[in-house]
């Protein structure tokens, strides 16, 4: 039996443990209520009372309900018995504990009431390791340690604690009624605060509704400048073609004194005739489009078309004219003419038929000083020429005595230069073919005589050279290319051609100088490549005529001494030396070239 209540109290005063413990922790119980769970924990058997029947001590927190007041005074019972473990009567301890049965009675009837469900807390199989994981956690806690060493009345301590609240309460309200003042300006500023912020509300509400309308008259502004954009570009599109039209069409006080009263050599008579020719074809392109602004300025400029017209006719045959005079070089007036190119290009432009009647002039004009120029000068040339020249009785096979009678004269010519080259062959050396030409006087004062050949080239170097600067003036002046230029040009130098292939043929028809025909050939050639060079291809059409000529004579020479040497007697032709003869040289020639 004493062992049986010793059992019964320190099982007592384990429970008085856990509700202390319990009692301490019943807000975070309260908060982890729906995370508690039952576990497992060494089977504890409660073995009944003396008075009467045994039941099993629910712990709290573990239904998942917080304990109460009326619990934490329990705990503070509970408390009050575990002081007195240390008695060492065993009655005195039985009596203390009655009251405690009696309000186990009421937590067993408490305990009933919960729904635990199929938990079955007087099984053995129950375990709580949790529970007493906490139960040795919370003994280690201080203040539940100095509660146990001291026996603190749990009961007078909740008393204590409410006590201190109601302090702090009562304080707290005198804090409050002592600040309430100032709690009384806080709500005014804080009123005046809201009040201010409502009108703020109001202002920005306002303001709003003034961007709103802002920007409704700024996309009317937009809309209005872009329409005024639009309608800034057409005017200015307009202005530039009225001011264009206007301009065009003006004929300033400036361009009629000028064109009425200015030379023509002056250079703002050409600068105002650009413009008068710039504006007659821009009322021509306008009076295509039936432009009424044209018939006012029109009558304006055809009489001053017609005033430039004249005096440029004037001008060009004055110069053209210029040309006949004796001893007069061409080529001055002709650079003049060039000068004022535009001058041909305007009559050509407004007033075709003065442009033809001056191209006419001056075509008839240069085409007679061409031909005079040259008839003379060839007529001059030839009076230098070698009086002896070869004729048909020197070939290779025809003896010396072939000729002599009664009334012939003795020969004075070596056949020896006949066969040979000699110096002959300097004519096609580059500073004697491109060198200046003959002056024919002055060859008669100084008594020198040329071979054909070189009179050849000199009389076909003026014609070059005249030939060229001819056709590049045509083309610069008169505008003209290809075919219409070669045409013009045949026009004013085709008499003159005409004349020289006259003279070439009459020469060639009773030469039987070969090495002259060849070396005429010869200087043709090279005469065409510097045409070609210099782009100018007028002569090209003479220089083959030239070698048409040339060739078959110089064929038909060359076949008269082949005859010659077949139908020679080698008897008749005397003793023989051993010094070279004009066979062997003509030989060396031939095989040269």
């Amino acid at each position: 039996m004493k062992q049986y209540i010793k059992t019964y109290f320190q099982k007592l005063l384990l429970l008085a443990t856990v509700l202390v413990l319990c009692g301490l922790t019943a807000v975070i119980w309260t908060l982890d209520a729906t995370d508690a769970c039952v576990c497992r924990a060494r089977p504890v058997k409660l073995q009944p009372l003396e008075p009467g029947p045994a039941a099993c001590c629910a712990l709290p927190g573990q239904t998942g309900t917080s304990p109460g007041p009326r619990r934490r005074r329990k705990s503070a019972h509970g408390n009050a018995v575990m002081a007195a473990a240390g008695l060492s009567d065993i009655n005195t301890a039985v009596a203390l504990m009655e009251p405690l049965q009696d309000e186990m009675k009421d937590d067993l009837a408490a305990v009933a009431s919960l729904s635990l469900g199929d938990l079955d807390l007087t099984s053995d199989q129950f375990i709580l390791d949790e529970v007493d994981i906490h139960i040795q956690a919370n003994l280690e806690d201080e203040l539940v340690k100095e509660a146990l060493r001291t026996g603190v009345d749990l009961r007078q301590y909740s008393k204590q604690v409410e006590s201190e609240l109601q302090q702090i309460e009562q304080a707290s309200i005198r804090d409050y009624i002592k600040e309430s003042q100032n709690i009384a300006s806080l709500h005014n500023q804080i009123t005046a605060c809201d009040s201010i912020l409502e009108r703020m509300e109001g202002m920005l509400s306002g303001f709003q509704c003034d961007l709103s309308s802002i920007s409704s008259e700024i996309q009317s502004l937009q809309e209005q400048s872009v329409a005024m954009n639009v309608r800034l570009r057409n005017r200015q599109s307009v202005r530039s073609e009225l001011s264009q039209l206007v301009d065009e069409l003006l004929v300033p006080n400036t361009m009629i004194s000028v064109i009425l009263d200015s030379a023509v050599t002056e250079q703002q008579f050409v600068e105002q005739l650009h413009e008068l020719n710039n504006k007659i074809n821009y009322a021509k392109e306008q009076s295509f489009t039936d432009t009424l602004a044209c018939t006012d300025t029109q009558d304006t400029l055809s009489r001053l078309r017609t005033k430039a017209v004249s005096k440029i006719r004037e001008f060009i045959l004055q110069k053209i004219y210029s040309f006949r005079k004796p001893m007069t070089n061409y080529q001055i007036p002709q650079n003049t003419l060039l000068k004022y190119r535009f001058f041909y290009q305007f009559l050509l432009a407004n007033e075709r038929q003065v442009a033809k009647e001056v191209r006419d002039e001056y075509v008839d004009t240069m085409s007679k000083i061409y031909y005079s120029y040259f008839k003379s000068y060839s007529g001059r040339l030839m009076k230098v020429q070698y009086e002896e020249v070869a004729d048909k009785d020197d070939l290779m096979g025809v003896e010396d005595t072939a000729k002599k009678g009664f009334f012939s004269k003795p020969s004075l010519k070596s056949r020896n230069t006949i066969f040979t080259v000699g110096q002959r062959g300097a004519v096609l050396s580059p500073s004697e073919l491109e060198g200046p030409i003959l002056v024919p006087h002055t060859a008669q004062r100084s008594e020198a005589r040329y071979p054909y050949e070189t009179l050849f080239r000199s009389q076909h170097w003026a014609l070059l050279d005249n030939g060229c600067r001819e056709f590049l003036f045509l083309c610069d002046f008169f505008m003209v290319t290809g075919s219409p230029a070669l045409d013009l040009f045949n026009s004013i130098m085709g008499k003159t051609l005409s004349m020289f292939l006259k003279q070439i043929s009459g020469y060639v028809c009773g030469c039987y100088d070969s090495i002259a025909v060849f070396l005429c050939i010869h200087i043709i050639l090279r005469f065409r490549a510097i045409t070609g060079k210099r782009s100018v291809p007028a002569l090209d059409r003479y220089w083959e005529a030239v070698l048409e000529l040339l060739w078959p004579r110089f064929e038909l020479i060359l076949e008269m001494n082949i005859q010659s040497i077949r139908n020679t007697d080698p008897q008749r032709l005397g003793l023989l030396d051993t010094r070279p003869r004009y066979v062997s040289n003509d030989h060396t020639l031939t095989h040269r070239h």
